[in-house]
């Protein structure tokens, strides 16, 4: 629910530019508005020392139920903001605003629901624990699709551009009464061991393994980014599709994501965390140049295909990745290390995706630019796990 919040900002993007950001060109409006998009992920580095601080020193749970208010409370309040049209300049400012304490919220709390889950893991069964985790943030991207679609489908474009778009945001007050609800129903841990100063051993003793976390996930953020985010709008813009079509081609893409998820999972728990994730992260610099370039060609059979291709590896690579991450992080500053490292990652390589291959894709003027961007980044990861990762799969999480 609380990725619902998140994520549902993305596929308005060009809706909220035209609104928020006005300008002669729409183009312009577009990256104004993916703009405001990378400031929720610019400050989630800093949401998640002070998020995972809280689970390091109070507990896990709290860390969780803090951040469901601060996510919850920033989306209604978007969905009732006047336009740059009514207010002016304060529109966008706000607008911001509301984006970055949606970005300290997110910080803080992906990271500490995976560090609960894969603690409280059965034994030989912690990337299966632990990829519901990633699961629900996936699946609630997918329902700020599908509530996209059927928002789209149902109304005019008209409607959509006068009211309709405040919609989904408005039912993200869901977030604040279903978050409480389960998770306060969870058992309250006793705070784990811990260092007292964790966020001073994250820049100190740990910067080694927060910087070997952080290099890993860079070729998963600007995959994830790029292909369920950003692909709306290039489906739309370059490959000429309606909103209603691009929304259902990137919510069936999701689904297919989510199908896999758990089944890399269990090979991982199987077979070990680096042949899943190389796997993963070959397909992610090998499939993107060639496949975006075919969905360029604005053949909507072609496309769908291309998108559902796109969302293989990462499938793959997310099915293992989530119980790597808390496994190569130390017990002392697991939630501090972990969110920092993981925030800085998908907060300047996820966050910043949008916004780049927009800018790229104009620049170049070629529809394969964004498949640069997503190679480029899982070059990196794969280098990183080739040579800096152990195997985690059979160490104990104290090791």
């Amino acid at each position: 629910m609380e990725w619902y919040d998140f994520a549902v900002y993305g596929y308005f993007a060009a809706t909220i530019g035209q609104l928020f950001f006005p300008a002669d060109k729409p183009v312009v409006s577009l990256i104004a508005s993916f703009g405001a998009f990378a400031a929720g992920f610019l400050v989630r580095p800093l949401g998640g020392l002070v998020f995972g601080r809280i689970g390091d020193l109070v507990g896990r749970q709290r860390a969780m139920l803090l951040s469901v208010m601060a996510m919850a409370i920033p989306t209604v309040v978007m969905g009732l903001l006047p336009t740059f049209g009514t207010i002016g300049v304060a529109a966008p400012v706000l607008l911001v605003i509301l984006r970055l304490i949606q970005g300290l919220s997110v910080g803080g709390e992906y990271t500490s629901s995976l560090v609960f889950l894969v603690e409280h893991a059965p034994p030989g069964r912690r990337a299966f624990s632990a990829v519901w985790g990633a699961w629900g943030a996936s699946a609630g991207t997918l329902l700020g699709s599908g509530v996209g679609f059927f928002t789209a489908m149902l109304l005019t474009p008209e409607q959509l551009q006068t009211w309709g778009w405040r919609v989904p945001f408005l039912l993200g007050g869901c977030v604040a009464a279903v978050g409480l609800w389960l998770r306060k129903g969870m058992a309250v841990e006793a705070p784990p061991a811990h260092s007292k100063a964790p966020t001073r051993e994250v820049f100190t003793t740990y910067r080694w393994p927060v910087l070997r976390v952080a290099l890993l996930n860079l070729g998963f953020g600007a995959g994830f980014y790029t292909i369920f985010v950003y692909a709306v709008s290039f489906m739309e813009r370059v490959g000429k599709l309606p909103d209603q079509i691009s929304l259902r081609n990137n919510s069936m893409a999701m689904v297919l994501l989510l199908v896999i998820m758990p089944f890399a999972a269990k090979y991982a728990d199987r077979h070990g965390r680096k042949v899943v994730l190389g796997v993963g992260f070959a397909m992610l610099v090998l499939l993107p140049i060639p496949l975006f370039h075919l969905m360029g060609l604005g053949i909507r059979w072609l496309i769908i295909v291309c998108d559902l291709a796109l969302a293989v590896p990462l499938a793959i690579v997310g099915g293992a990745i989530a119980a790597t991450n808390v496994e190569l992080m130390p017990r002392a500053v697991r939630c501090t290390g972990l969110a920092f490292a993981y925030n800085l990652a998908v907060g300047v390589f996820g966050g910043l995706t949008p916004l780049v291959v927009t800018w790229l894709t104009v620049y170049l003027h070629t529809p394969s630019a964004p498949g640069y961007w997503v190679a480029g980044a899982a070059m990196i990861s794969a280098a990183t796990l080739w040579f800096l990762v152990p195997e985690t799969h059979h160490r104990s999480l104290d090791h």
